[in-house]
């Protein structure tokens, strides 16, 4: 198993990305975390959104290159990180997320 990560800029930067990230490979995106900078309440400092996906190494690198180049291409790619071979401590904290702390919420179907 492998753990995928992809930051970008802007919240609906991240959904589009989990998406062509997860149709490329074989892979679960686990969480959508926002980074908040330093000066995050400023006007002007965009959303740092990290689209978080996890399966075998080989799909995880076929995801995060689909995803990256996506972003790439809006110019609105920071960076991404693929960690082979998890540590089961990593696993967990992969799926821990900021989103829905300020009253964000996702419907289930």
């Amino acid at each position: 198993m492998a753990l995928g990560m992809i930051e970008v800029f802007g919240f609906a930067t991240s959904i589009i990305v989990a998406d062509a990230a997860a149709k490329a490979g074989n892979v679960e995106v686990v969480a959508l975390d926002k980074n908040k900078p330093a000066n995050g309440d400023a006007a002007e400092v965009p959303l740092i959104m990290v689209v978080k996906l996890q399966g075998d190494v080989a799909s995880v690198e076929q995801a995060v290159e689909a995803g990256s180049n996506l972003a790439k291409q809006r110019g609105l790619f920071i960076t991404s990180y693929i960690i082979a071979n998890e540590a089961e401590d990593t696993k967990k904290m992969a799926k821990i997320n900021a989103v829905g702390r300020d009253k964000f919420n996702i419907l289930e179907y």
